[in-house]
């Protein structure tokens, strides 16, 4: 302590070595000391490329030190202050890798909890900032990482559409079922989740006296996936299906 305050060996330091002693803090996994030097380089020296650069490190510390919170408004900010920065592309990218790997999120989807009880929030906001990294930036070193985890996402949450429609139709809840089995055809054509969904969106309209959408229905999972498991009975006992379509 020094004159009742906390002594800060850091306080003559220049922003030179400010910046490199959180480097080796950052490559130690010194999460917590790293984004304290980051913090000091921002408020001291506000302008010019050590600041701009102490940001950027900082949302991946606040990220690695399981605090996506602040690693999220820090990439936030980082955008809005500098969007023609060269580094720019990384923070979009870095902004879907923080929601990509949210336990809360993408990661869910793989677990036991019913699916209706899960948020996907942070999954459809990681393709949300792939997309905007894929068409800001599409010659971006980033960009094919990013299209590749877009193309998971798509199915992640056409899957968990399909999931929380097949809650429905055990509830017999079937205009409910059928709305969200639409949704994840509508938002997700391309994802193979909907050839379960186009089952589901059958047996809701025919349960519900529609023969005409139920039908439409058959032809579209027809068409799309003339291979299909359920155009042969379907691969599980409890699945009702109903033949044969009218194509």
């Amino acid at each position: 302590m020094f004159g009742g305050k906390e002594y800060d060996e850091t306080r003559t330091w220049s922003v030179q070595k400010l910046y490199a002693e959180a480097r080796v803090l950052l490559a130690e996994r010194n999460w917590t000391e790293a984004i304290k030097h980051y913090e000091r380089i921002e408020s001291r020296y506000p302008y010019g490329r050590f600041a701009q650069q102490a940001q950027i490190e900082a949302a991946y510390a606040h990220w690695k030190n399981e605090d996506p919170a602040s690693a999220l408004a820090t990439v936030d900010r980082f955008i809005k202050q500098y969007p023609n920065h060269p580094s720019v592309d990384y923070m979009y990218f870095l902004r879907g890798a923080i929601n990509f790997n949210d336990d809360l999120g993408l990661m869910g989807f793989v677990s036991s909890q019913d699916f209706s009880e899960r948020d996907p929030k942070a999954a459809a906001d990681a393709f949300a900032a792939f997309k905007e990294l894929v068409i800001r930036h599409p010659d971006s070193k980033y960009t094919p990482d990013a299209i590749l985890r877009m193309n998971f996402l798509v199915n992640a949450l056409a899957s968990h559409e399909v999931h929380v429609a097949r809650y429905y139709m055990k509830r017999k809840a079937y205009v409910a079922a059928a709305n969200r089995a639409q949704y994840a055809l509508r938002n997700y054509p391309s994802a193979p989740a909907n050839e379960e969904g186009l089952v589901i969106m059958s047996q809701a309209y025919a349960a519900l006296g529609m023969t005409t959408l139920r039908d439409d229905a058959g032809r579209v999972l027809n068409k799309n996936f003339p291979d299909s498991v359920y155009l042969k009975g379907g691969p599980k006992k409890d699945w009702t299906w109903w033949q044969p379509w009218s194509w």
